[in-house]
């Protein structure tokens, strides 16, 4: 349990440097933050994705069971959030933002480390394919769900993202073999590497223009998404029937941190950016404590 503890330190510590990297830069210089979310999502983001497709190794019939039980987890994820901010009487703001929170857990920079230490290398071909999941049906559908508009607009509206289409280039080269000329595709992954650091900063510039006290929303929007994701994810798991592995890979990465891409999303389309860069702060240092419990229960841990 120890090493464990330090392995979901390592895993998070580098992420928390950089937003208090971010955080200081925010509290001495004046930036406009737009552009710098703009850059992240429509340039940034579709060159991760489409490095992603390019690159993966995995077949999509080995996909499908994990494909499959992520996107009834997210949607009903979303629902949960949905008819809890209705009945509690949020805003509409809220309501965006505590369903960016809920449904999309940290699954990269945090979840394919912990889920490697804690299953191995099989585990982690499953989380990559959890990963694989999560970018192909979040990214097609929760710009358009914050942004609003009805189904229609909203389905015109996601088809206008870079993102979409990163993904589908991707897709595209993978799937046909297609070698990129000139070293196209060190340029990719290079640009594909900015990504992170970027949405990070821009995370801590974000916190620093406003006092950072967690509430009581702060830590109930956190524990929704470390603990309710982690139980939806089971029962969806085992309603599907899915191997061991492959149920303790898909309730692991649903237990992760309210990912980073919550707060670009909502800052971006819709919903109280505030708030949602605070849950996933707290979020993340609460995964300190639940994570080992996640593992334990579900059975990853000696």
């Amino acid at each position: 349990m120890i090493e464990l503890f330090f392995s979901v330190v390592s895993a998070v510590f580098p992420v928390g440097c950089i937003v208090l990297i971010g955080f200081i830069f925010g509290k001495n210089f004046s930036i406009d933050e737009p552009t710098l979310s703009k850059l992240a999502l429509y340039v940034l983001f579709p060159a991760l994705l489409t490095d992603i497709m390019y690159r993966t190794t995995l077949s999509i019939e080995s996909a499908t069971g994990i494909f499959i039980a992520f996107g009834l987890t997210y949607l009903l994820l979303c629902l949960i959030s949905w008819g809890i901010g209705r009945r509690l009487g949020f805003s509409e703001s809220l309501q965006k933002s505590l369903l960016a929170t809920t449904a999309l857990p940290n699954s990269g920079n945090m979840g394919l480390p912990v889920t490697l230490f804690a299953l191995g290398e099989a585990g982690l071909e499953r989380a990559v394919i959890y990963l694989i999941s999560w970018n192909i049906i979040v990214m097609s559908t929760m710009p358009a769900i914050l942004k609003g508009g009805g189904f229609r607009s909203g389905i015109i509206f996601t088809f206008k993202l870079p993102i979409i289409w990163g993904m589908i280039l991707g897709v595209i080269l993978n799937s046909f073999n297609i070698e990129l000329p000139l070293k196209l595709d060190d340029g990719l992954h290079l640009l594909r590497e900015a990504a992170i650091p970027v949405a990070l900063l821009l995370m801590g510039i974000q916190i620093s223009k406003n006092r950072f006290q967690p509430g009581t929303y702060d830590l109930s929007a956190s524990l929704i998404r470390l603990l309710g994701g982690a139980f939806v994810a089971y029962l969806v798991g085992k309603i599907l029937n899915l191997e061991m592995l492959d149920l303790q890979v898909l309730v692991l990465q649903s237990a992760m941190p309210s990912a980073l891409t919550s707060f670009l999303i909502v800052n971006e389309f819709g919903g109280d950016a505030t708030r949602t860069s605070k849950v996933v702060v707290v979020s993340t240092l609460l995964s300190f404590l639940t994570l080992p419990l996640v593992l334990w229960a579900i059975g990853a841990t000696s």
